[in-house]
């Protein structure tokens, strides 16, 4: 193909997953300032961009890898308040899957553990810490990456004594979430579950999966809750974890989720390990649902969500966070091998056959052209399933079934 119909690239990155994908493709290298098609850049870029007062106007040709707002699901705080708010929505409009159990817990919609913002939620949290004295709490900041400045509580006053040392400045808040102190362990390790969800469009909601996802393990042995102050037993992030004297820099202290899977069907059975992993991408769906009607969705922009999951030893999964930059940086050669697959993938999707992006046109891409990515969510083709079922079941003069 020749220079004029080439894809041109720009990045605030210079990573080999994505250098090397781009110049396979054969796309040509520029800089910010020329007339770029494909753009992986910083969230700090993406909202001067969206800046109304930036004077920037993106043409059909130009495409992002941020929403200009996807801090509604990758800000701790947001996302917890988002949740809440789509299952309060939900419930007056009578929506069954709001339904609450008789400890008033929603059991479809029981995402995330228990959490409280501070210092706005200081007071419920304080009250629901007295109900349950023998619970752990993890304290996070709200913007925070990496593991850092998390700590563990399980003393009011510990919290008090923490509150009392600082003023806490809106612009430093923090959430603090009940801990699960029952991970499923992997050889007496705890463990969680980082996977790839490519998000093209909000409204309408079309979102991919990517089966190269993988395990972080901590590099020592769960005991419980009884040493607080070991991170490397509590907190699986590998920018902490390979600190430790433990760590394995040959596998990273990391499993790819095709071993998890064998290893819950081996002790568990293939039925625990099936639902496990459905509870999962319902986690993606209604996390995504939840955030649908405040992102702004801009067409030019997609985004690689970085899902970080726990797994309790009833094999419920729970949402811990989301990513808007999941790291591309690479511990291992295997670790390399999947972060280039996956970009591979993103483009095969945002760009099919390589082409200059557009963003008028419909983005359809067959299954054998997404790579890893299988097609997690469509709304438009769901909206056509479910009416297709509800004729159906005119014609039977059946009760509609609750669709999921």
């Amino acid at each position: 193909n020749d220079m004029s119909t080439r894809v041109r690239w720009c990045s605030d990155f210079d990573k080999h997953c994505l250098v090397r994908n781009f110049e396979r493709r054969r796309w040509v290298r520029c800089t910010p300032d020329d007339d770029w098609n494909v753009y992986w850049a910083t969230v700090g870029t993406v909202h001067r961009i969206f800046n109304p007062d930036s004077g920037i106007r993106l043409n059909d040709n130009q495409v992002l890898n941020h929403f200009p707002n996807h801090y509604e699901l990758t800000r701790k705080d947001l996302m917890v308040k988002n949740i809440k708010r789509y299952r309060r929505d939900l419930e007056r409009e009578g929506n069954p899957l709001a339904e609450r159990d008789a400890n008033g817990r929603y059991p479809h919609l029981d995402l995330v553990p228990d959490t409280y913002q501070l210092p706005g939620d200081y007071s419920v949290f304080a009250e629901d810490f007295k109900r349950n004295p023998n619970s752990t709490w993890i304290v996070k900041p709200a913007g925070g990456a990496q593991g850092r400045g998390i700590f563990l509580v399980n003393r009011l006053s510990q919290m008090k004594k923490w509150a009392g040392g600082r003023s806490v400045a809106p612009s430093r808040s923090y959430v603090v979430s009940r801990y699960l102190d029952n991970p499923l362990l992997v050889g007496g390790k705890k463990f969680d579950l980082r996977m790839y969800v490519l998000v093209t469009s909000f409204r309408p909601l079309k979102a991919y999966i990517h089966q190269l996802g993988f395990c972080r393990f901590c590099t020592v042995k769960y005991t419980g809750v009884t040493d607080m102050d070991n991170m490397f037993e509590h907190l699986t992030n590998v920018s902490l974890q390979k600190h430790s004297k433990e760590y394995n820099d040959v596998h990273g202290g990391k499993w790819n989720t095709q071993n998890l899977r064998l290893f819950l069907e081996s002790t568990r059975g293939k039925a625990a390990a099936d639902k496990l992993f459905d509870d999962i991408a319902w986690i993606y769906v209604q996390s995504l649902k939840a955030v649908q009607n405040v992102m702004v969705s801009d067409r030019h922009c997609f985004e690689l969500y970085g899902y970080d999951i726990i797994i309790d030893n009833d094999l419920k999964p729970w949402l811990i966070e989301v990513n808007a930059s999941p790291s591309l940086s690479a511990t291992t050669i295997a670790d390399r091998l999947l972060k280039y697959s996956v970009i591979d993938d993103v483009y095969s999707i945002v760009c099919p056959d390589g082409d200059v992006p557009d963003v008028k046109a419909a983005r359809a891409v067959a299954p054998n052209k997404m790579g890893g990515f299988e097609l997690l969510y469509d709304e438009l083709a769901s909206a056509e399933a479910q009416q297709q079922l509800l004729d159906k079941e005119r014609k039977r003069g059946a009760k509609p079934a609750l669709w999921r």
